[in-house]
């Protein structure tokens, strides 16, 4: 099966070129020009590996992986035309797994492209392809659930709203948190639509969605993903 890959680089030039040698390696490859469109992109599908411009107008780099860290381990190449080392100690910190300075041979880029998908598929650190929850299972890979076999039909908001839960299962998120992850926007208490769309994940995932066992609210935090066992 071909690995997929994201771009996310806003000089046009680049961009292409980068699609250009990724697809003569044998990679399918998405484009995006910006922080806000690659992470548009993230909702529907995780890829096999993520290439990012450090400077980008609007939501940086930085500020992709640091939110994409939030729901996903997907490996990240990160790409600057500036090599100070605190650039670069700041993209490992907040989780980036590669590192790579303008100008680069493409030589090199497909070399390390190539040893990070590679290292990442060996020792178990790219994406789960498949997450059991009780009867609730999540594939990673094509963005679907399952209830018990039986497939749901999420928009996308939801979709990505269960699989920020199922990739961090037990663990509490505000409302305000929720809302920037998937709105990509700050968050100015705007509760009913978060309950809105957990209203509507919970009527596919729960056996009594008055009562329910998975997405459990705690008063006056948020909400978070129960385990059970599957």
């Amino acid at each position: 099966m071909q690995k997929r890959i994201y771009i996310a680089e806003d000089d046009y030039g680049i961009n292409q070129l980068l699609s250009i040698h990724l697809k003569k390696d044998g990679y399918q490859v998405e484009q995006a020009y910006s922080g806000e469109e690659v992470l548009k992109k993230l909702e529907e599908r995780v890829p096999d590996l993520l290439i990012l411009d450090l400077m980008m107008p609007g939501i940086d780099g930085l500020q992709v992986i640091e939110q994409v860290r939030r729901y996903s381990k997907v490996p990240i190449m990160l790409l600057t035309a500036r090599g100070e080392d605190r650039d670069k100690v700041a993209g490992f910190k907040i989780g980036a797994d590669d590192y790579l300075v303008k100008p680069f041979s493409m030589v090199e880029l497909l070399s390390r492209v190539h040893a990070l998908i590679r290292r990442c598929t060996d020792y178990g650190t790219a994406e789960q392809e498949f997450i059991q929850n009780g009867d609730l299972a999540f594939d990673t890979v094509n963005q679907e659930f399952t209830v018990n076999g039986t497939a749901l039909t999420l928009k996308p908001k939801e979709t990505k709203l269960l699989s920020i839960f199922m990739n961090n299962i037990n663990r509490l998120y505000t409302k305000a948190q929720l809302y920037e992850l998937v709105w990509n926007t700050d968050y100015l208490g705007d509760s009913n639509t978060i309950m809105v769309h957990i209203s509507r994940i919970r009527e596919q995932i729960e056996p009594n969605p008055k009562s329910p066992i998975y997405i459990k609210t705690i008063k006056g935090l948020g909400y978070r993903m129960v385990q059970h066992e599957s």
